[in-house]
């Protein structure tokens, strides 16, 4: 499958009165037509950082001072801004967390749904209204026709997010990033807007870019993951790599503190902080947060050591030479559950076949 976008060794700084940040440091990643790929990390990690620049929508502090951003073989990054602003909208997309600052107060959300046809200049406004119309009822709108009139204010929470997506999807993008689209709902609704996402996927074909820092929403919508920690990415795979074959201690630990039906008692949170990015430590970032740390650790960055075909740990403890360590319990048993799964599995196609 090929790529739609990539990512390579982007590395991007904040300046600061107390001097620069090393926001992102080296990330490389791409997105496959029609796949759907999830950047989880704790807040401050780098991932909403990182599809901002996509867009193009970095504060005015940000330096970019390496990389490049393909999207169809062609940089981003050096796209004059009338040029990225033809791109925002009708081919890449963003769905923002909290739809209350999304929505403009004063304007009927069809107007709001209409608006980036109007920009771009794809349909006259009879057109633009009657897409906001049939795209407003895509996302599950009831009486869509009639409430085209309403403001945001008279929706409901899950409403709204609803209508954010329908202005990120009006224009059919081919990617729609979605960056942390549910935390501000609750269970209920979040379960809901996922599986509105993945329908709509399939619908328009669109590829996904989903940042979260919950992973027990990542193992609903993602076909593969990338895990980010201190401005880098530590750990990526498919999706079943990274929840059930998981190599970084820092995903271990993201495991741990995630409750399942099996949890019982007090969740396990990472102990620590994350560092300071004005001053990056010399070697592997989470070394101090780490309970499983070598020497080499806080001496040298690790770098990635291939696990599959699809997936990659930087963790010196994937080194010929490192000792054995097991996981958490919590994660050794999701790995158990997973490969007597497999195994239950290959035993049915087995007998299928005899």
């Amino acid at each position: 499958m090929a790529n739609i976008l990539e990512v390579k060794h982007l590395s991007i700084d904040f300046k600061t009165y107390a001097g620069n940040v090393h926001a992102i440091r080296d990330v490389s990643f791409n997105l496959k037509k029609g796949e759907t790929l999830a950047i989880v990390g704790e807040s401050g990690s780098g991932k909403s950082v990182t599809v901002r620049s996509i867009m193009g929508l970095l504060a005015g502090n940000a330096q970019i001072k390496g990389g490049t951003i393909k999207y169809h073989n062609e940089d981003l990054l050096q796209k004059p801004e009338q040029e990225m602003n033809a791109l925002r909208g009708s081919d890449i997309s963003m769905i923002f967390q909290d739809p209350m600052t999304s929505l403009d107060p004063t304007m009927p959300i069809g107007k709001q749904v209409a608006e980036p046809l109007l920009i771009h200049k794809t349909m006259n406004k009879e057109e633009a209204m009657k897409r906001a119309q049939s795209v407003l009822e895509l996302v599950g709108i009831p009486n869509a026709k009639a409430r085209m009139k309403d403001y945001p204010h008279q929706f409901s929470g899950g409403q709204r997010q609803r209508i954010v997506i329908a202005i990120a999807i009006v224009d059919y993008p081919q990617i729609l990033i979605a960056d942390e689209p549910t935390t501000a709902l609750d269970v209920t609704v979040q379960a809901q807007i996922i599986d509105l996402m993945k329908e709509l996927q399939r619908k328009i074909e669109t590829s996904i870019i989903f940042i979260t820092h919950d992973l027990g929403v990542v193992a609903g919508i993602a076909d593969r993951v990338a895990v980010m920690y201190a401005g880098k990415i530590i750990e990526y795979g498919l999706v079943d790599e990274i929840f059930y074959q998981p190599k970084h201690p820092y995903t271990w630990g993201l495991l741990n503190s995630m409750p399942t039906l099996d949890t019982s008692g007090r969740l396990e949170a990472i102990p620590g902080t994350p560092p300071d990015l004005l001053d990056p430590p010399k070697g592997d970032a989470f070394a101090p947060r780490n309970p499983y740390a070598l020497q080499i650790d806080v001496e040298q960055e690790p770098p990635f050591f291939q696990v599959s075909k699809t997936h990659f740990a930087a963790t010196w403890l994937l080194h010929p030479d490192a000792p054995a360590v097991e996981p958490p319990a919590a994660v050794r048993a999701m790995m158990a559950k997973y490969q007597a799964t497999q195994v239950q599995e290959k035993v049915g196609t087995i007998d299928g076949q005899g």
